[in-house]
């Protein structure tokens, strides 16, 4: 990203032109794909291109040397990489997994996340996978309803069921799981 041409467009995005802090995103994007794919899983690699995009273009302006942008934007591509990945470790584990996570590198999760992860992790698997859909990777409800052959009132629905669901596990004072197996 050495390009003088490019400098004078980061200099002009960082000063607030938008045009120029297109042309500085739409560059940016490919650099960030191909750092994405080598860092995160192969599922988060757009949505981890797309958050980082956002965050450079809300940034950029207190980005104190040009010359440091290359390296800036791969931390934060690489950042939200490895926030997917801990999300995603800590949202798939069944409650029995947890406990398995304590050690010296992997503290057992406490407190919340425990008590999220063990409500996610006992939702039948149409209202995990929802829910993951929905507030893990950020897809709207018309992708989840396409992606479930579902109508998007549907979608909505069996959002709206999880979320509840989940709810109730979390309000419980027991610690043992809801009988969920048998709710629509």
């Amino acid at each position: 990203m050495q390009d003088p041409t490019f400098q004078v467009v980061l200099i002009e995005a960082r000063r607030g032109d938008l045009a120029a802090l297109e042309r500085v995103l739409v560059r940016s994007r490919q650099d960030l794909r191909r750092y994405a794919e080598y860092h995160c899983a192969v599922n988060d690699v757009e949505d981890a291109v797309q958050e980082s995009l956002l965050l450079v273009s809300r940034k950029l302006s207190t980005l104190r040397e040009l010359d440091a942008y290359a390296s800036w934007l791969f931390r934060i591509v690489k950042r939200e990489c490895t926030r997917m990945k801990r999300a995603t470790r800590f949202l798939l584990m069944q409650p029995s997994d947890l406990e398995e996570l304590d050690g010296p590198h992997y503290p057992a999760p406490t407190g919340l996340v425990r008590d999220v992860a063990n409500a996610v992790a006992s939702l039948p698997q149409h209202y995990r996978d929802i829910i993951l859909m929905r507030d893990l990777e950020g897809r709207s409800i018309v992708e989840i309803a396409s992606g479930l052959r579902l109508h998007p009132e549907a979608a909505k629905a069996r959002l709206h069921r999880a979320r509840s669901l989940a709810r109730q596990y979390l309000s419980q004072e027991s610690t043992s799981p809801l009988p969920l197996a048998a709710a629509g």
